[in-house]
């Protein structure tokens, strides 16, 4: 065997070179067998250590290479496109992790450098039975789905639409525009939210290259990147969008009127004929079936007249003779959008990348009694004082108590569910500043006695500093130290609280506590996950690829994630990381081909029996059990080299490219032979 292989140091600063002494390293590796050259150098991933790579290569003839450095999980890719622009197959490289693996878990540095010597003596080891292998070329189909239509789905499926590619936007409720659309202001600019959102919402409808599919879920995902085929159900309206002309004719009519409205977080009141809000898209009615009299039992004209008494009877039976008995809102509809036969549907789209962009829900605050959420009436939540401040709310934008007249006086509890061991220990980045937001309006609308009560002040973003010193001057009182309880004495309500910087209890009596609740991830993101393939972390949120270098890509191939289900942010972080995964999808569908990984497994049908342990254990559903032979296939594109499968095979049956046992088994007689 020829001595052709290049081992390459990296000093990488003093990250490593502080523990392990690199030119000793260096010394050991021209000692071993089948080294041509040996470099250190303190940034090998830089051009210039790059260039040291690719001249050996040309002048020296280097055709294997190992590099003593970070992570392969950071540059291994830069280093293999390296070695396939400079003529060598890009798998035929190893890299020995002295900085993760050893520098940075190490203190001595004669013991570190023994341990890099052991790593370097492996990788070599291994480098010397690892095969060519070619990568897999597939066709990727040009259209993205995103699963999503808050202002991250608008924004990503807005990019991808107008490059001229098709979006399949799946949203469940009956319009799109998410918490956004329910937002009174938006800070620190206090911009009117929906004069924001409501134009993307309308460019979003308009545009021709978008397929919206509200009232809609994903059901299933298959396939693989750049060919996904995702199975869409969407749930009747019981309304013909293409004959609705939005007039709100079945909502007067109908004769359920008192249903608490999701839009307005139960606060106001809806009718079982509704459209969410006035600037929803569609602007088309949705029968709620739950509670709809015609899906209880067939006659609303019957339960019309229990609802609003005797007096009326004379009258519904006559029109229900007249009609054949037709339930109110078909009568009130002169366009006969009203369709009670309307049923699921099933759409199966074919896209090349899917987006993830399903937001997130608020803290239930009655999870943490202490403040008296759900008992007393004048404890509300965030979000339930955003629809009060709100024009179109069900206050009509007044700052009402529950008796109709304003408050004196308004507390404002931050971090409620968000940094507190007993719930979630993360900050959810929003609560303070939508606080501070709802302080300035409340000191605006009502000129009320206006508390603060908060842990740390997170004012991280653009302009957030300069709003929190405004809201300071507006008199706003606040108290560092977290709230222990809400009471109610006499008719009024009584925050217990600790003032931490002045060292004392505090009791404070107000009219209105607002409990400013966290950010936590949907109640639907496990089955979310589920479907996608993707994962999700500790703390529920989906899980991206690497935090740093590949924050909305995920370890599923050509599946990103992008705004509040990645993690809590405000409005311009969401609208950014929405733009970077529509980015990046597009990137992907317009390549028109894609290489697939080769490190994939491989079945030995001569051994394989077909017992499909091999399929159990596959967690990507890359293995099956072929129809005609009975013997296990792989589809290598699916394939993600996990090596499950090879554990569970009980024949011997299932190999990985690159990981066979010759190859293991000299990694560790390298390290075994170092160690001696």
């Amino acid at each position: 065997m020829k001595n052709n292989t290049g081992v390459y140091i990296c000093h990488c600063g003093s990250n490593i070179a502080s523990t392990v002494d690199c030119t000793k390293l260096a010394e050991y590796a021209g000692s071993l067998p089948h080294v041509k050259v040996v470099r250190e150098y303190s940034y090998m991933c830089s051009d210039p250590g790059q260039e040291l790579i690719n001249k050996d290569i040309r002048e020296l003839g280097v055709d294997r290479v190992v590099i003593a450095a970070c992570s392969p999980r950071l540059h291994e890719n830069t280093f293999r496109r390296l070695l396939h622009k400079a003529g060598i197959n890009r798998y035929l490289l190893e890299m020995a992790n002295i900085r993760e693996q050893c520098s940075w878990v190490h203190q001595k540095k004669e013991e570190a450098t023994s341990k890099a010597r052991q790593l370097l003596s492996s990788a070599l080891k291994r480098v010397m039975l690892q095969e060519e292998l070619e990568t897999l070329k597939v066709s990727v189909t040009p259209a993205v789905m995103v699963i999503g239509a808050g202002i991250a789905g608008i924004q990503a499926s807005l990019t991808i639409s107008r490059a001229g590619y098709p979006v399949y936007l799946v949203e469940k409720e009956p319009s799109i525009g998410g918490h956004m659309a329910q937002l009174d202001k938006t800070f620190p600019t206090l911009d009117c939210s929906a004069c924001i959102l409501t134009p993307k919402m309308v460019e979003l409808a308009q545009q021709e290259n978008v397929h919206l599919l509200t009232c809609a879920e994903v059901e299933k995902v298959e396939g693989y990147v750049g060919n996904f085929k995702a199975r869409v159900k969407q749930h009747p309206r019981y309304v013909d969008q293409d004959v609705c002309a939005g007039c709100g004719s079945c909502m007067e009519a109908c004769a359920v009127q008192k249903i608490p409205a999701e839009f307005d977080e139960g606060m106001g009141m809806r009718s079982a004929a509704y459209i969410p809000f006035p600037q929803a898209v569609p602007l088309k009615s949705t029968i709620d079936s739950q509670h709809c009299l015609v899906f209880k039992d067939g006659k609303c004209y019957q339960k019309c007249e229990e609802i609003y008494g005797p007096s009326v009877r004379k009258r519904f039976l006559r029109r229900a003779q007249q009609r054949r008995e037709r339930p109110k809102c078909v009568e009130a509809c002169e366009a006969g959008a009203i369709d009670f036969e309307q049923e699921e549907k099933i759409l199966e789209l074919e896209v090349g990348a899917i987006i993830v962009a399903t937001g997130y829900d608020l803290f239930d605050a009655r999870d943490m009694p202490q403040y008296g959420y759900g008992k007393y009436e004048n404890v509300y939540t965030g979000m339930q004082f955003e629809r009060m401040l709100n024009a179109s709310g069900p206050t009509g934008g007044e700052i009402l108590k529950s008796d109709g007249e304003p408050p004196e006086s308004i507390a404002f509890i931050h971090c409620v569910g968000s940094r507190d061991e007993n719930h979630n220990f993360y900050c959810s980045r929003v609560c303070c500043m939508y606080n501070m937001k709802h302080a300035y309006q409340a000191k605006e609308k009502t000129g009320a006695r206006v508390y603060e009560f908060y842990i740390d002040l997170m004012a991280f973003g653009k302009g957030y500093q300069d709003f929190y010193r405004r809201v300071r001057e507006k008199d706003v009182i606040f108290t560092r130290g977290k709230c222990a309880e809400v009471m109610e004495v006499d008719d009024k309500l009584k925050v217990f609280a600790e003032d931490t910087l002045m060292g004392r209890p505090l009791e404070v009596e107000v009219d209105m506590v607002v409990l400013g609740t966290g950010v936590v991830p949907r109640q639907e993101a496990s089955s979310i996950a589920g479907v996608t393939g993707i994962s999700q972390g500790t703390d529920g949120f989906f899980q991206e690829a690497h935090p740093k270098l590949r924050p909305i890509e995920t370890l599923a191939d050509g599946i990103f994630i992008s705004g509040c289900c990645h993690g809590p942010k405000d409005i311009p972080d969401t609208v950014v990381q929405a733009s970077s995964g529509a980015a990046e999808a597009l990137s992907l569908i317009s390549r028109g081909e894609l290489e697939v990984e080769a490190l994939t497994a491989a079945v030995n049908y001569d051994l394989c029996r077909g017992c499909g342990f091999c399929v159990e254990a596959c967690a990507y559903n890359a293995v099956t059990i072929h129809e005609e032979t009975g013997k296990a296939t792989v589809n290598e594109v699916i394939c993600k080299g996990c090596g499950t499968c090879v554990v569970a095979c009980l024949t011997g049956a299932v190999d990985q490219y690159n990981f066979t046992d010759d190859i293991i088994l000299a990694q560790i007689e390298g390290v075994l032979k170092q160690s001696k």
